[in-house]
């Protein structure tokens, strides 16, 4: 994450991998499927469960759709909540993440939907707001294979004018944070990430030491602000691609299809490359308020500030791709 502080945004893990043993196990609003009807179109066709169908010579690995009774939390066989203040996460962040569904609910047409609620009169305190991770931490691009990462994502329907501060992010850590392996040396890949309202996207890679180091850390390798006009009103697709199959590998960042952004191994180096990438990953959603990167951009949140707004999560897909 762009301007990420030192300490790794993950805490209290518990580790639990769903195998997939069976033609497809269902567990909860997700399902592991060990092989997928490909089709040549990427998202054009629904697959079972309402995830796109995989890109042609992918398979389905893992989804959710957040189909579940209004006003229910997330499946916890499938996702587990990051609680507490936002200053434990290390970015600087001002809201405490909870677990209450006026927080992290989903609204019964299949969303999963992350609130940020202010209570108060002081814009720099008093704000909840939900962030959930993946049990699942084996996210994987296998070796001369790809890992494809997408969801489907209503950003928060604020505008510069009442959006300072407003920070939602879909992203993943590599599965070595949780075995000891510090930040940023265990990789992290921001796939969304949109700050104070101002229509746009930011994609962005984290690797090796910190500060410093090959990745210009805690800024990372990024893609810089780029347009993402309409991303508050509507659903909109955010992807990336862990690509061993090419030489150098590669990450590709895309936004509804379009390829926008792209690092190559040899832009970081074989070394601090392979501890980065070459593992399994975890996902989360969040959103923040406030914080060093929204700061960057403007600053926190003020009077203006609207409470209430959302980022909604219409599905996440994880498509593998065999050498």
């Amino acid at each position: 994450m762009p301007l990420f502080a030192p300490l790794p945004r993950t805490k209290n893990i518990r580790r639990r991998f769903v195998r997939a043993g069976l033609s497809a196990l269902v567990l909860g609003t997700a399902t592991v499927v060990a092989a997928a009807v490909t089709t040549g179109a990427d998202a054009a066709t629904v697959a079972a469960g309402g995830a796109p169908a995989p890109p042609h010579g992918f398979d389905l690995t893992w989804h959710s759709n957040f189909t579940g009774r209004s006003g229910s939390g997330v499946s916890t066989d499938l996702w587990k909540y990051d609680t507490g203040p936002g200053s434990s996460f290390g970015t600087g962040e001002i809201e405490t993440m909870t677990k209450s569904t006026k927080n992290v609910y989903r609204d019964g047409s299949g969303h999963l939907v992350l609130k940020a609620l202010h209570h108060g009169s002081d814009p720099a305190s008093g704000w909840t707001s939900g962030r959930i991770e993946t049990r699942e931490d084996g996210f994987k691009a296998p070796a001369g294979g790809v890992l494809l990462v997408k969801a489907s994502i209503k950003q928060p329907d604020v505008k510069a004018a009442n959006g300072a501060g407003y920070w939602p992010a879909f992203w993943m850590l590599g599965s070595t944070v949780r075995t000891g392996t510090t930040w940023p040396a265990s990789g992290e890949v921001d796939i969304m990430e949109d700050i104070n309202g101002r229509s746009s996207v930011f994609g962005t890679m984290h690797c090796g030491v910190n500060p410093g180091g090959p990745c210009n850390e805690s800024t990372g390798v990024g893609s810089g602000e780029r347009p993402c006009r309409g991303c508050q009103a509507g659903y909109h697709t955010y992807a990336v691609r862990i690509d061993r199959s090419v030489s150098p590998e590669e990450i590709r960042w895309y936004r509804d299809g379009t390829n926008y952004f792209t690092v190559k191994a040899n832009r970081v180096g074989a070394a601090t490359w392979n501890q980065a990438v070459h593992h399994g990953f975890f996902i989360i959603f969040d959103l923040a308020i406030g914080g060093s990167f929204p700061n960057a951009f403007g600053g926190g949140p003020t009077a203006r500030t609207a409470s209430g707004h959302a980022m909604k999560v219409d599905y996440v897909a994880v498509y593998t791709k065999k050498p």
